[in-house]
């Protein structure tokens, strides 16, 4: 198949940002499973094994720290059993955010909440072991994972937490319609994506050195949708996105701007490179 027709790369000015000096960004990797390049791109290799990772990423701001995706739980078997058997696959359980978070200390009257990019189920499943913070959901999402058959996960995880819904404004951000500054610094941005689920977001951050990141969930799973601009398989788009029109906009949008931000698939491991690991030096930090 060939690639999808290559997009002019982003020429206006980036958005302004103001990120505080406490500023950081922590990764959490919980665990990974596998599955195939065939599986997860159009052109991949059914003899290409990719370990899918499933992670959080800590971002840590003076007005309240903030978790994007939960990754694996402490009972992420059982939440695998829930799915259709056809989707199950091989997992590798690691330690939990819950863990990461107690193993240094870290006070959880900092988080505001979980962010997730959407609400399938390795994206939420870590939510059983972070009781008492709040769950931050869209409204689109939030009726999406209310109904979908998708969202069995969540609906079981998410019990007992308090959902905090934000809003977007309709003001662009990067070439999306719709987006939520979460400080008001522009650090943290939440720009509503859709295609995947009907409330999919990509979370865009900047540090405070400038370097940009964009944590773009199942946009693609693999970052080779980017780099070769491909979508995923016809069956498997079938399966998984709500609009693939919608996701393909999206996902040309980020192509558009591969060269001036890392691009972080959820599932891609190694699109996690240079995010340091959550230690002791984290908890140390003004929250």
């Amino acid at each position: 198949m060939p690639p999808l027709v290559a997009p002019l790369p982003w020429s206006q000015p980036l958005p302004e940002a103001s990120p505080p000096a406490e500023f950081a960004l922590y990764h959490l990797p919980t665990g990974t499973y596998t599955t195939r390049a065939a599986f997860a791109f159009k052109g991949g290799s059914f003899g290409d094994k990719r370990e899918f990772a499933s992670s959080a990423v800590l971002v840590q701001h003076p007005k309240g720290d903030l978790l994007i995706d939960a990754g694996f739980g402490a009972d992420v078997a059982t939440h695998i059993a829930m799915l259709p058997r056809f989707v199950r696959a091989p997992h590798r359980a690691g330690p939990t955010v819950s863990s990461q978070l107690d193993a240094i200390g870290y006070d959880r009257r900092r988080l505001l909440g979980v962010l997730p990019t959407h609400s399938h189920w390795d994206h939420v499943s870590g939510l059983d072991g972070l009781r008492g913070t709040p769950l931050w959901m869209n409204a689109r999402e939030r009726d999406y994972a209310a109904r979908d058959a998708d969202g069995k996960v969540y609906r079981s995880v998410s019990k007992g937490h308090e959902i905090h819904e934000y809003r977007f404004d309709d003001r662009p951000y990067l070439g999306f319609a719709s987006s939520y500054d979460v400080h008001g610094d522009g650090s943290v941005v939440v720009a509503l994506a859709g295609g995947h689920t009907t409330g999919s977001v990509i979370v865009f951050v900047t540090l405070p050195t400038g370097k940009r990141y964009a944590f773009i969930g199942d946009l693609t799973w693999q970052i080779d949708g980017i780099r070769r601009r491909v979508e995923r398989p016809w069956v498997l788009s079938k399966l998984a996105d709500s609009d693939p029109e919608l996701l393909r906009q999206g996902l040309l949008r980020m192509v558009s701007l591969d060269e001036l931000m890392q691009i972080v698939p959820a599932h891609d491991l190694g699109s996690y490179q240079g995010i340091p690991l959550l230690s002791a030096q984290a908890a140390g930090r003004p929250g």
